[in-house]
């Protein structure tokens, strides 16, 4: 066993040494877009400019013959872009393909400089990330690379589910994980086609009338997704690194898309995957708190004091916990303000 006064020594001679806490950044969107389509690679810089995250995708929705166009789509792209605030990140391949040991070494030697963390799917345990770990720093190093590489994990199998606590306490580079619901449903079995979302069969039924045996019964859709994104986002928070939810594939149904990320947000996630720039707009009102609620929790703080005993505000109680409630509203509100004039107007701040 590893002993834990070198967690946080460099895996490779010359390699920055480990982060011992994650940032938080401004993650409310991750949006994907694919290097190897030119014309989506042409609105790249403008479409940065209204994302907290932007992802070049090298794995699924690229096609096998366009994969390493795709690697040297995101090289050029990193290399000719500042992104300013807007963090890059990359989704390689998967560790059992043919491509990932090449998307490693070509993005960390290259445009490690550029890149802020590296997505990893199918991420079954701690094995994987152990050996991205080490592969990454042995990278670091022969790049002299002076800012550790994060790494983020997709939980996307039965067996990552499993899994998890270990996956997110693997390595002092975690920096998160997202729910990937599409491959997650296969792995399971599921019987389901679509990429997140409810499902009109997944429901609740009322009892029936006693007195009207065909009087209809009132149903409600339930969220598949429940269980394990609320596993998720409670491992990731005992190890401190950041819950996501992933993709929402159907792009016309804003409606239901809303709600999925308000799911996740309520649950504590701090952002989502967008595929389509019409999903920026809706991760970055849902994953930012609704103005009435900061302005509350601000209240909260300011008459409760150290935080400490109790005291009635409007005919509701206020303690020591509802005090750490409204902590992590505000500085959430703060951190996204921070960068965003129309926020700090909202939240007066």
């Amino acid at each position: 066993m590893r002993s834990a006064k070198d967690f946080f020594k460099p895996l490779a001679i010359g390699a920055p040494e480990p982060a011992r806490e994650i940032p938080f950044r401004p993650s409310r969107m991750i949006h994907f877009f694919d290097p190897s389509n030119e014309k989506m690679a042409a609105k790249v810089p403008d479409i940065a400019k209204r994302c907290d995250v932007i992802l070049g995708n090298l794995e699924d929705a690229v096609s096998a013959d366009r994969k390493i166009d795709a690697r040297e789509g995101l090289i050029r792209i990193a290399r000719q872009n500042d992104f300013g605030t807007t963090q890059l990140w990359t989704r390689v391949n998967s560790l059992d393909s043919p491509w990932a040991l090449d998307d490693f070494t070509r993005l960390v030697t290259e445009i490690g400089d550029k890149l802020d963390v590296i997505m990893i799917p199918k991420v079954e345990g701690a094995w994987d990330i152990h050996y991205a770990d080490r592969l990454v720093a042995q990278l670091e190093a022969r790049a002299g690379l002076k800012k550790p590489l994060l790494l983020h994990a997709i939980l996307e199998t039965a067996t990552g589910v499993s899994n998890v606590e270990e996956i997110c306490g693997a390595s002092p580079r975690m920096q998160g994980l997202s729910l990937g619901p599409a491959d997650l449903a296969a792995s399971r079995r599921m019987k389901t086609t679509r990429v997140g979302g409810g499902h009109p069969g997944y429901l609740v039924r009322s009892d029936p009338d006693p007195a009207d045996e065909n009087a209809p019964r009132t149903t409600a859709q339930q969220d598949l997704w429940h269980y394990t994104l609320a596993r998720m986002v409670d491992a990731c928070n005992a190890h401190g690194i950041l819950p996501f939810y992933g993709p929402f594939g159907d792009i016309k149904d804003t409606v239901a898309c809303e709600d999925q990320f308000r799911n996740a947000f309520l649950l504590g996630c701090v952002g989502a995957w967008s595929l389509h720039p019409v999903q920026i707009d809706i991760a970055k009102k849902v994953f930012s708190p609704p103005a009435a609620e900061v302005l509350w929790a601000k209240r909260v703080i300011a008459e409760m004091g150290d935080g400490t005993g109790a005291v009635m505000i409007d005919g509701k109680m206020q303690d020591d916990a509802t005090y750490k409630q409204c902590l992590v509203m505000v500085d959430l509100a703060e951190k996204l303000a921070a960068n965003d004039e129309e926020l700090r107007k909202a939240y007066e701040l």
